[in-house]
């Protein structure tokens, strides 16, 4: 857990060497934080960029050459980071990504192979045609800019990134982190940003679902809601209220399931939030 609550930002510089010819002016990326598993962090690219990419994935970069980049819960230990200048000139390095610390537990039984039967799936398939078109979405906000808050303050049920081995086979991982709470308890927006997902009835594993978009491939999902807020296409602020905790599709029990992604990689809210404030 120490590695999970280390939030103090790091800053590292990339120079890139000058091609013949070009000017002896250094030009920089500089990252504000720790590469770290399920982490995300912002930076800042050289005046004159024109393209970033970490791995195979384009990066934006806004016109003041802000940018943020995330890492999967399961990234490899390196990533390239690689911008190309108008001059010619490139910046290309590697990211050492520190491993995460997650909770694991190891269970002395086989895994139980989930076979989901045909009713479920024509349920399922438009469900996720419709987080998959809600994911796709460009908005242009700016709430990846801010500190992160926490959507309720309570008890942390459930960890990003735990997960049960059995026998040596790996289980799926917990994609968000669970909040405890009393359904109709009030859900807020960790930052700005703008609703691609109200759903007007509850999915089969998420019940009712709300995503919001905030900008350059980061978005939240809140899950088992019992009420939703806004509505598709609205702009939220942070702190505005959104919804309320409930216990709608597969839970055991009302609270709020908060997920957070990077395009397709899964992030780990309390990187991003920081620890839990006392209630």
């Amino acid at each position: 857990m120490k590695l999970r609550l280390v939030l103090a930002a790091l800053a590292i510089t990339f120079a890139a060497a000058p091609s013949p010819g070009a000017p002896q002016e250094q030009a920089s990326i500089v990252l504000q934080g720790q590469p770290v598993q399920g982490g995300i962090l912002t930076g800042a690219a050289p005046a004159g960029t024109v393209e970033l990419r970490l791995d195979d994935q384009i990066v934006p970069v806004d016109v003041d050459g802000r940018f943020l980049i995330g890492f999967d819960r399961d990234a490899p230990a390196q990533a390239r980071l690689a911008a190309r200048l108008a001059d010619g000139r490139t910046i290309d390095r590697l990211l050492s990504v520190a491993p995460g610390a997650w909770r694991i537990e190891r269970v002395n039984a086989p895994l139980r192979p989930v076979r989901d039967n045909e009713a479920f799936l024509a349920l399922r398939r438009p469900e996720l045609a419709q987080i998959a078109a809600a994911r796709a979405k460009v908005t242009g906000a700016q709430g990846w800019r801010q500190k992160f808050l926490w959507p309720r303050i309570g008890r942390i049920s459930g960890l990003f990134g735990s997960q049960r081995i059995y026998q040596g086979v790996p289980g799926s991982y917990h994609g968000g982190i669970d909040i405890a709470g009393s359904t109709g308890q009030p859900v807020f927006a960790p930052a700005d940003g703008v609703v691609i997902l109200a759903a007007d009835r509850p999915f089969t594993l998420e019940g009712r679902l709300l995503m919001i978009d905030h900008g350059h491939g980061l978005s939240s999902a809140f899950l088992h809601l019992s009420g939703i807020d806004v509505k598709t296409g609205d702009t939220v602020r942070q702190g505005q209220r959104i919804g309320s905790v409930g216990s709608t599709g597969r839970a055991t029990g009302p609270h709020l399931h908060w997920g957070l992604r990077w395009n397709d990689a899964r992030v780990d809210p309390l990187l991003a939030a920081g620890p839990m404030p006392a209630s």
